[in-house]
């Protein structure tokens, strides 16, 4: 399905991610193409004309669609694709300064990430989600939503795989924008000190045996004395 054919965008889903947590913010609409789809492409996706029929054009959705993803970075599995086909949708409302959305936000292809990292593997979004274990029951047909759901986890499972940490019950890890993430640890509030346990003479008489021990077996002095004499 080239755009080059004269096909369009007929369903757009996104969701936002920030701090390698899923906002809620998302950006879903089904849109009308003005032209019939292809009886394979309706057996892909499940998406009829007749459904089609009262939803909005491009036209209506794309001012907000643009500010959506300015300055954003776009996750895209096979990017080319959705691209091509985005571009294509606001060259055709004559807005060339937006026909090349690459202008105006980052493009990141975890179709080619994912053929770099597992060369001679199948690398499309249900084997990814095999792969990372991501559950994708659900997907029986392509859907732009839950496809960008499912890739959200699949990103972040390639870029870190634990997507969050706290040791106070909430907060995460963030992003530094190479894909790579920190954690947070946050004070605990209103926490008594703990208690200090003093270690006996016989427990002291002990330890210093212990380390004359390691000393005599490797020829010098144990790594403890080295650190404490510092």
């Amino acid at each position: 399905m080239p755009v080059s054919e004269g096909h369009r965008i007929i369903e757009i889903g996104c969701v936002e991610v920030i701090g390698r947590r899923l906002t809620g913010r998302n950006f879903h609409v089904y849109l009308q193409p003005d032209r019939e789809s292809d009886e394979g492409a309706i057996g892909v996706h499940g998406i009829t004309d007749t459904f089609l029929l009262d939803k909005p054009r491009f036209a209506d959705v794309a001012e907000e669609f643009f500010e959506y993803i300015k300055g954003a970075q776009l996750v895209i599995h096979n990017a080319a694709f959705d691209v091509g086909f985005i571009n294509n949708e606001f060259a055709l409302l004559g807005q060339d300064d937006r026909a090349d959305i690459a202008q105006h936000c980052s493009i990141l292809d975890t179709l080619m990430m994912a053929r770099a990292r597992h060369p001679g593997q199948r690398n499309s979004l249900d084997a990814l989600c095999k792969r990372y274990g991501i559950d994708n029951s659900g997907r029986d047909l392509h859907g732009a939503l839950l496809d960008s759901e499912l890739l959200a986890d699949v990103y972040l499972a390639m870029t870190g795989g634990q997507t969050s940490l706290s040791l106070a019950g909430q907060g995460g890890e963030e992003d530094d924008g190479q894909g790579r993430s920190g954690s947070e640890i946050r004070r605990i509030v209103g926490r008594q000190p703990g208690r200090v346990v003093m270690a006996s003479d016989g427990e002291l008489q002990a330890h210093a045996e212990r380390l004359a021990a390691i000393a005599k077996s490797a020829g010098g002095p144990a790594l403890w004395e080295t650190l404490s004499e510092a």
